[in-house]
């Protein structure tokens, strides 16, 4: 996932520059004037009340129909992809996880997934490997087996489309990543999963790449999820009405650390 010229590393990086942006065929703004800038490595998490725009903010970074771009530019890597329809800002490798996945009646999870990784990869695909693949993030992800030779997200629940939103991402293997709601539909159960599934991602790149990491995670919340200001995933706490869902890798070390400073406090108070 890293693009490597003269053995230099090119990181990955969504610019967006005043953007204003309003519903199309109407005169209401959603976004005016707003600026971001991602760069690899980094997770960002909008949280605000409905209506703000954290939706839409994802969808127009993705090419939606229902939005115009008024003013204002997005760039990514350097490539102004206002005007790209939906399908070519995929193919530079920018992925959405759907608040509301839609249905798709007669195509299966199984035969989206290998043409749409059949395009990516080209020659270099084969079809062992991807079933090999396949399988294995199923599994992880706690799915039901028949549910990848079924329509794309026909009668699923809200949960399972949500957990196939994720198989999607971990087949894929896009260098940009936005999730819109991830966690709506999802049990505690299913969210845990879902969350392991993701912290498992950012360590999987890590490990297999020789180069910092390429994985932008960019998370559109209302405020299910609390976040301390770290770099990766691993440092994230996962909080699901008010109960700790799961713990980032280093609390413990954190709770350890911070005991020994207070016996430190405490011997320092006695004179000692």
């Amino acid at each position: 996932f890293s693009i490597m010229v003269v053995d230099v590393i090119l990181m990955n990086k969504l610019v967006i520059k005043d953007l204003k942006v309003q519903i199309k065929n109407t005169d209401r703004i959603i976004l005016d004037g707003f600026n971001l800038t991602i760069k690899s490595g980094e997770i960002h998490v909008i949280m605000g009340p409905n209506g703000v725009g954290k939706s839409t903010l994802s969808k127009v970074i993705m090419g939606h129909p229902d939005y115009e771009v008024l003013e204002g530019n997005i760039y990514y890597n350097d490539t102004l992809i206002n005007d790209l329809t939906t399908d070519k800002r995929a193919r530079l490798g920018i992925f959405l996880g759907m608040q509301n996945p839609v249905e798709i009646e007669g195509v299966t999870n199984a035969d989206m997934l290998r043409s749409a990784l059949h395009s990516k990869e080209g020659t270099n695909f084969k079809l062992y490997d991807f079933i090999k693949e396949l399988d294995k993030n199923v599994e992880r992800l706690s799915m039901n087996k028949d549910m990848i030779h079924r329509g794309v997200n026909l009668g699923f629940s809200g949960g399972e489309r949500k957990k196939n939103e994720i198989l999607q991402m971990n087949i894929l293997k896009p260098n940009f990543i936005l999730l819109d709601e991830i966690d709506s539909g999802l049990d505690v159960d299913s969210l845990k999963i879902v969350g392991e599934d993701i912290k498992f991602r950012l360590f999987e790149m890590n490990e297999e790449d020789e180069a910092e990491e390429q994985l932008e995670e960019y998370f559109t919340k209302k405020g299910s999820f609390t976040k301390e200001q770290h770099n990766y995933m691993k440092d994230l706490d996962v909080i699901h009405n008010n109960e700790l869902i799961s713990k980032s890798h280093n609390t413990d070390d954190k709770k350890e650390e911070n005991e020994i400073n207070k016996e430190k406090d405490k011997d320092q108070n006695n004179g000692l």
